[in-house]
């Protein structure tokens, strides 16, 4: 057992003496002291072993031996800035490029989602020559103040939307405007997405881009209808926009069937860009921007260099390559589609005799579970959820909740969650709320 330099009161202590406090904890009130990950599995200064269903950033495992020794390896020999020729970064744009349609070639390595997203800005706004930017309720991009600006997630709680900000309503079928028995709800929200143009046009505005996550993730684990994507960019380029898909949850396999989740939408809907991060170091700080020659060659023309003096480091990549030899060596698409599948299947069987779960939405290990107080207004079981955590939590699993009710569980674990995994939860899941059911 890895050895603490504190005890946890005292590491407590001194987090609250020193952190700041807009920096929370999970579990705030009787927070966990993790000293260890293996797998999808962590323990705690004790010993005590929790299953991880939520740490999406270490996408292949915690711990995972082939990630930990490319970085040692590599850091052992180099590591410096990217103004120097080396062959890191070129293999794993070209390992990378391959995952992705052939148009969307020339790579930018930044250290975060969100300054991937802030350097999607850019692009977009150099290349269009517009500044205005439309985003999903409840959209989330990222922590930058410029990003802040572009997520309603956060905004509204903070000064408000800019006039440059556009909000499209989230293609919910669950609890959007047009639901599960709309005869097309894709073409229905498109229609909404087309409102939100002519409004921004008709008072001098002009589209720079529209920026969607490909499953929306703290909205609640949302499944954009098939065929949105689609109508969104006939709609958005007419307005001389781009689209930019956000992949910094999902992408990397983990929606199983397809290395990226835009690509649910079908082989016809290409983004203008992609940003991608939180798994592509299994917790090192790595991400990147990915676009068209088009595009890349109009941000040179401004004549301003782009340079990052981290990213695309030799390290970095050298990680990110080691990342992507585990998602094929290990299989861990395959593992994520069938234990998925799985997921969904038991989840499913249980709806059956507890109410209170509402929906079961998802591909692979990207799942949302709605919790609901009724079936007619589907009220969110917030509190419930709430409860249900904390309960998990001493039964040494470790999940967490989104959406705007706070009522959704959310899986994003570790790509390694295996079938004794799913059914152990979701056993648990079943045991607690029986419980419930008799008081």
């Amino acid at each position: 057992m890895a050895k603490s330099l504190y005890n946890k009161e005292e590491t407590l202590s001194l987090r609250h003496k020193h952190i700041g406090p807009s920096c929370r904890l999970f579990f705030p009130d009787e927070p966990i002291k993790i000293v260890r990950g293996e797998g999808q599995y962590m323990y705690d200064e004790n010993g005590r072993r929790y299953l991880d269903c939520i740490t999406n950033v270490v996408h292949v495992g915690h711990g995972h031996p082939v990630v930990a020794k490319a970085a040692f390896q590599q850091l052992q020999v180099l590591n410096t800035n990217a103004r120097f020729l080396h062959d890191n970064i070129v293999q794993y744009a070209t390992r990378l490029s391959s995952t992705l349609p052939e148009k969307l070639c020339i790579f930018y390595f930044v250290n975060s989602g969100s300054e991937a997203n802030d350097l999607a800005l850019r692009l977009a706004r150099h290349y269009t020559q517009h500044e205005d930017v439309i985003v999903l309720e409840e959209a989330y991009h990222g922590h930058l103040s410029s990003l802040i600006d572009i997520s309603p997630y956060k905004f509204k709680h903070l000064g408000g939307q800019k006039e440059w900000v556009h909000v499209a309503p989230l293609p919910d079928t669950y609890r959007g405007r047009y639901r599960e028995d709309h005869e097309d709800p894709a073409q229905a929200y498109a229609e909404e997405l087309k409102r939100v143009i002519s409004e921004a046009h008709s008072k001098g505005r002009k589209i720079a881009a529209f920026f969607v996550e490909s499953l929306p993730s703290v909205a609640g684990q949302i499944i954009l209808p098939p065929g949105y994507l689609q109508r969104a960019r006939q709609l958005i380029h007419e307005a001389g926009g781009l689209i930019v898909a956000d992949e910094v949850h999902t992408g990397f396999g983990r929606i199983g069937k397809h290395f990226w989740a835009f690509q649910l939408q079908g082989k016809d809907f290409v983004p203008d860009i992609v940003t991608m991060g939180k798994p592509m170091g299994n917790g090192h700080p790595i991400s990147c921007v990915v676009t068209t020659k088009e595009i890349a060659e109009a941000f040179t023309s401004t004549g301003v260099e782009y340079f990052n003096t981290f990213g695309g480091n030799p390290v970095s990549c050298a990680v990110g390559l080691a990342v992507l030899d585990v998602i094929e060596q290990e299989g861990l698409r395959e593992n994520a589609t069938k234990v998925g599948k799985y997921l969904i299947e038991l989840f499913t069987e249980m709806k059956k005799k507890h109410p209170i779960i509402g929906d079961i939405r998802g591909f692979g290990l990207f799942l949302g579970v709605d919790l609901i107080k009724d079936n007619d207004k589907r009220t969110p079981a917030t509190e419930e959820a709430d409860n249900l955590i904390k309960r998990l939590k001493r039964e040494g699993i470790i999940l967490s909740k989104d959406g705007p009710g706070g009522n959704v569980l959310k899986f994003k674990p570790p790509m390694c969650f295996s079938m004794d995994d799913a059914k152990f939860v979701v056993e648990k899941i079943d045991e607690i709320l029986t419980g419930w059911n008799k008081n």
